[in-house]
């Protein structure tokens, strides 16, 4: 009797492949359908992405479900995305949605329904050697998305498949394309997991955190205007600052330095390349290793502190169970609190942590 897989299938042309290639692989595989968002910003396109999902599973013969996670949603992703903004730091609920929901709430349904493992249309791979299974990058680095997955732990590599990882989205699109897939040119989906794209975010934030206003200072200490809300804005900002390039010496752009959480001002700097924009150290906490522990040799790895960012090369400073300092070898810029540091050992990925201060 051949496996039986449970691919997560949003609609989009990943998934999709996903989905094809196991069952041309010849295992039994069969679909689910994942609503975790009931507000109404999305209601249209969730419900076309559901039509294109049971359109490729009629085309390719496997049966789809559809289930509502949208409690799991709320209460795991959700909530602690808007505490952290309401605390002025900018968190990347992708990656909790990863954990709580893709690899959690999930994996637990399939298993429920039968399932011996998941398989979900991210770009990366999961390599096992001795027992242990390592998350690797995606082959194709533009879209390697490793870094929203480190906070997976042993069992759920164990219980994952990642079948495009090892090929490009080119070729992705070729395959669902030759195979009669309706939806082989689709828009990669962006924004916010499952809840889709926010146009105007912070009108959005503001259903949930109220105004808050407050000075715009220059680093040099300059009023330049007034902001809505701390919560509103993010460190290495550039539009929607009310403050054209024209205001100052000269015609760059402004940039958000820093947000001066006890005073309720938010700080600014003019030009890209401004020094209170950079930073070599930083502090992190709620650390995850993949492995579930610390690898041996922490002083000559990279990381990224941002999605598609380039690898760069640091070294853990200071360490326990739950935090570390990090030091880069070159100054990094917006280093952001409230998003993620991730470390990679080459295109291992080692796992990561939420980014505290920088100094």
């Amino acid at each position: 009797m051949n496996e039986s897989i449970i691919v997560g299938i949003s609609g989009g042309v990943d998934s999709s492949v996903t989905a094809l290639k196991l069952k041309e692989e010849g295992f039994d595989v069969e679909c689910v359908f994942m609503k975790n968002w009931e507000g109404e910003s999305d209601q249209c396109e969730a419900e076309q992405d559901y039509k294109d999902a049971l359109s490729v599973c009629s085309s390719i013969g496997v049966p789809l479900r559809s289930t509502n996670f949208s409690d799991e949603y709320w209460n795991n992703v959700f909530k602690n995305f808007i505490d952290e903004y309401s605390k002025g730091r900018t968190p990347n609920p992708d990656i909790l949605c990863n954990k709580e929901v893709k690899f959690k709430a999930f994996l637990n349904y399939a298993k429920d329904i039968g399932g011996v493992k998941i398989a979900t249309g991210h770009y990366a791979r999961i390599k096992e050697s001795e027992r242990s299974y390592f998350l690797l990058k995606g082959v194709d680095e533009n879209k390697d998305q490793s870094y929203f997955l480190y906070l997976l732990n042993q069992e759920m590599l164990s219980k994952s498949l990642f079948p495009i990882g090892e090929i490009n989205k080119k070729e992705v699109r070729e395959i669902a394309k030759k195979s009669g897939l309706l939806n082989h040119a689709k828009k990669d989906s962006t924004g916010i997991c499952f809840i889709g794209e926010q146009k105007f975010f912070k009108e959005f934030l503001k259903k949930y955190i109220p105004k808050n206003p407050g000075p715009i200072k220059s680093v040099d200490g300059e009023i330049c205007g007034e902001h809505e809300g701390l919560s509103y804005y993010t460190i290495g900002q550039r539009k929607g600052l009310g403050v054209g390039g024209g205001y100052g010496n000269n015609q760059e752009a402004w940039y958000v330095s820093e947000k001066d959480l006890k005073n309720n001002t938010l700080i600014i700097s003019q030009g890209a390349n401004h020094p209170s924009l950079f930073h070599k150290n930083l502090s992190a906490d709620s650390l995850h290793w993949i492995s579930g522990s610390a690898p041996n040799q922490i002083t000559n790895i990279s990381a990224k502190i941002r999605y598609r960012q380039k690898d760069q090369k640091c070294k853990i400073t200071k360490l326990d169970n739950t935090s570390c300092d990090v030091q880069f070898s070159s100054p990094q810029f917006a280093i952001t609190p409230g998003q993620s540091i991730v470390f990679y050992d080459g295109e291992v990925c080692l796992g990561g942590a939420i980014i505290n201060n920088r100094s």
